[in-house]
């Protein structure tokens, strides 16, 4: 079974979404689950540089005085830390994510899943820019990438139509907020969900796949196993 996860990195709830699932997938070490993270840009226009702190911009995008954006934020911050997380949500550096999520692309068909785990922790815990080179390189060295292959991807617009694809996807399926979970191709639950919640819809999914039985159809046969 697939586990499709619509994400970015300057997402509070993505990262304590992804560590609720985690959680939750640890009961199932039996089953065959994977799971993909797939791009979903917040702000495609975000400047590739920082422009204010996270209190101020918070403020300003949702019409709160500062002294309320940073009570909203440290609710939140506390939600992260609750999950096992060294959330520093009030100092991260906000910057366009567009070329994280390319590498993450690419680490991904490498099979270095772990990239996102590690990208996630370099905004929330170390407070860097998600938009600059170096530290995008040092993370994907990091993962064990090869060093010529990552500057060749950091240095061309390579993986930028599979980040697009995603963002056509989420359109098409009317996605507007992360993270956005679609669970077995059919069960979706959008935002950070309680561990009971992502539970139930997993265990209904392996449900529907275990009495799926052997049929075949225009594209070919299916084979339970």
């Amino acid at each position: 079974m697939k586990i499709e996860i619509w994400s970015d990195y300057a997402c509070p709830f993505c990262y304590i979404g992804k560590k609720r699932l985690e959680r939750v997938l640890a009961k199932y070490a039996d089953k065959k689950i994977s799971v993909e993270f797939k791009s979903f840009e917040l702000d495609p226009n975000a400047s590739t540089e920082v422009i204010s702190s996270t209190p101020a911009r918070f403020a300003k995008k949702y019409g709160l005085s500062l002294e309320q954006a940073e009570e909203r934020i440290e609710q939140i911050s506390r939600m992260g830390r609750n999950e096992g997380i060294d959330f520093r949500y009030a100092t991260t550096r906000y910057t366009n994510t567009f070329d994280a999520l390319r590498l993450t692309k690419f680490a991904q068909e490498k099979g270095h899943d772990e990239i996102v785990q590690k990208l996630f922790e370099a905004y929330f815990t170390e407070n860097l820019e998600l938009s600059d080179f170096e530290v995008l390189r040092e993370i994907a060295l990091d993962c064990g990438l090869d060093e010529d292959e990552v500057d060749e991807v950091l240095e061309s617009d390579r993986y930028a139509e599979d980040v697009r694809a995603d963002e056509r996807q989420a359109a098409w399926l009317e996605i507007h907020a992360v993270p956005y979970f679609v669970i077995g191709g059919k069960y979706s639950l959008f935002g950070a969900q309680p561990k009971e919640i992502l539970e139930e819809a997993i265990n209904d999914a392996l449900t529907e796949e275990k009495f799926n039985g052997m049929a075949c159809g225009v594209n070919g046969c299916h084979f339970d196993s």
